[in-house]
């Protein structure tokens, strides 16, 4: 029995079935070991509900995440397998955006604060890579493989970026905070506005509020 596993795990011909499971169990894992810290902090900093009703909060937000990651690696892999099946075998470039577009839509298209943290997220990186790449002694070689490294971007360019970013979420957040994120809003305002106020040393120095 552990020998026919042992051929069926490293038969060629399963290598992609398995690969859709692996990638399901990776995002599970990734998106517990990503969620459960953040949804900790934010149960121990906002939190306002005793503390049963803060630990399953963090259990639905870690579930949701971890559920929805699982989701979306299994499902893009498939779209990919179904798509090289169609094409004789052979993978094209434009194969992974049609499987992330409809993966994506698929399940992060429902809006919840969850998916829009991770949209968020994946959007500001999209941005990012637009940013031009910094000259490094790997920079010249090909980076399309998926063995190349990542390219830093340049300084220069990283520095107005990062001014220009910061500019215009400081101005959305005192002109127009109603079109943040919700858990940026909550962590500006602990660190902009709740600053602004106190009532004695304790409060001050000690406790927020």
């Amino acid at each position: 029995m552990s020998d026919t596993l042992a051929r069926i795990l490293t038969d060629p011909a399963y290598h992609d079935y398995l690969g859709i499971l692996k990638g399901a169990r990776n995002g599970f894992v990734y998106g517990v070991k990503v969620r459960f810290p953040h949804a900790l902090i934010m149960a121990i900093l906002f939190g306002r509900a005793d503390w049963p009703t803060r630990l399953r909060a963090i259990f639905r937000a870690t579930k949701q995440h971890a559920l929805n990651l699982a989701k979306f690696v299994s499902i893009y892999k498939t779209f990919l397998l179904l798509q090289k099946k169609a094409n004789g075998g052979k993978e094209r470039s434009f194969d992974t955006f049609v499987a992330g577009l409809l993966s994506g839509y698929i399940v992060f298209g429902d809006r919840n604060a969850i998916n829009e943290q991770i949209v968020l997220y994946v959007c500001s990186r999209v941005v990012a890579s637009f940013i031009p790449r910094a000259s490094t002694p790997y920079a010249m070689s090909s980076t399309a493989s998926s063995t190349g490294r990542p390219v830093p971007p340049d300084a220069r360019y990283f520095s107005i970026f990062a001014a220009l970013c910061w500019g215009a979420v400081m101005w959305l957040f005192n002109e127009r905070g109603e079109t943040i994120q919700p858990g940026m809003f909550n962590s500006m305002t602990y660190l902009y506005r709740d600053s602004d106020r106190w009532s004695n040393l304790r409060t001050l120095l000690w406790h927020n509020k």
